[in-house]
């Protein structure tokens, strides 16, 4: 069965906002985060029922069945794939590639998602740290915490962000931080949750806003 482009985003946007498929999710929601209205919300969630991919109850919200799950998982496997092509590759930023993937990931051929898969070794994670379903869907566990969370003296390495916007993407290149950037946590303010952090080259402070937005695995 083939989807059109607007379906596939709506499916994909329903996975996020349900937390992995988990939960279930307000129209609502999915208007703020498709950027459009509420009664357009309805109509495409209607077409998406009649094709058994998402199950709704009307003031119960909208969850995705396991046909709609699968369909999920399989684009953003192709949107986190091609954002590693672009970025080791064809030496995008890692602050460029994601626009640029919304648009490869709804390219149908399941043989060339494998070639390219192949043809980057199998990568288990994108650029932003984010983890990259295999073939069969599945996610490796991840043991990383906020650096937020993270207790004064621990060193920890940059293993992704929540916030992945250009914005945000430059001001950590600005500061040397990036993938596999090793942090050390010299203090924690008590009253703003700043932190100080050290890396190999820079001592700075940084505000609970992008500590809390940057995910690390502790050593």
């Amino acid at each position: 069965m083939s989807f059109t482009r607007s379906e596939e985003n709506y499916l994909k946007a329903i996975y996020h906002l349900a937390d992995h498929g988990v939960s279930k999710v307000s129209t609502n929601a999915i208007a703020t985060r498709m950027r459009t209205k509420a009664s357009s919300v309805t109509d495409m969630i209607k077409k998406l029922s009649d094709k058994n991919l998402v199950i709704y109850q009307k003031y119960q919200g909208v969850n995705l069945t396991e046909v709609g799950q699968e369909v999920a998982v399989k684009i953003i496997r192709k949107h986190r794939l091609w954002e590693v092509f672009l970025v080791e590759k064809l030496n995008f930023g890692w602050d460029e590639v994601h626009d640029i993937a919304e648009q490869l990931e709804h390219i149908e051929s399941e043989k060339l998602v494998d070639r390219l898969d192949e043809f980057l070794e199998f990568p288990s994670h994108d650029p932003h740290g984010d983890p990259i379903p295999d073939k069969q869907g599945e996610f490796k566990p991840s043991q990383k915490v906020v650096l937020s969370d993270v207790e004064p003296g621990s060193i920890c390495f940059c293993v992704g962000v929540i916030d992945s916007s250009s914005k945000f993407l430059r001001y950590l290149d600005k500061n040397g931080i990036n993938l596999g950037t090793q942090l050390k946590v010299v203090s924690k303010e008590d009253f703003d949750k700043s932190m100080k952090i050290k890396t190999k080259g820079n001592t700075m402070v940084i505000s609970y806003k992008i500590s809390n937005n940057l995910f690390v695995i502790v050593n």
